[in-house]
């Protein structure tokens, strides 16, 4: 296990490299991301404080997302194959929200998503750009504005 310190738009892991790792994060705010054929990002999940990030990839297979620090962060980067028994159940939890995450995108509207995406990461909702909260939601920026004005009403 070894800290690190990363600066706002530091790439930690891109598509197709070998070795994924584990970051679970001291302090700041990672996200992990697909870039579809046309170029739109797709924000698969976002790790902030406490929260752990990573690949579901065995460690010699190609990764499948891109990793990137949001704000300067500080994490504890961890080889695949080294997971403690505390770590699995962090993974438990985090593949926990999102196996509900996939179930919102599948049955949800989008204003029952954007209200699971709050109570999920209630310490971000400030901390990103609107962007890229509509992209893991699954809708554009406009819908979501459209969402949120509906919200407030």
């Amino acid at each position: 296990m070894k800290r690190i310190e990363i600066k706002k738009g530091q790439i930690l892991q891109r598509i197709g490299e070998l070795n994924s790792k584990v970051y679970q994060v001291e302090s700041g705010l990672l996200r992990s991301y697909a870039i579809s054929d046309n170029g739109k990002e797709h924000i698969f999940m976002f790790a902030s404080e406490g929260w752990i990030i990573a690949d579901n990839v065995p460690p010699d297979t190609p990764s499948d997302l891109f990793i990137d620090a949001l704000e300067d962060s500080v994490v504890w980067q961890k080889q695949k194959d080294t997971h403690k028994e505390h770590d699995v159940q962090k993974l438990i939890k985090r593949l926990n929200v999102l196996q509900k995450r996939v179930i919102m995108l599948m049955c949800a509207s989008g204003i029952e998503r954007y209200e699971h995406f709050i109570a999920t990461y209630p310490n971000i909702v400030q901390r990103v750009p609107q962007k890229m909260i509509a992209s893991y939601l699954g809708i554009t920026p406009e819908a979501l504005s459209k969402l949120k004005r509906e919200r407030y009403k």
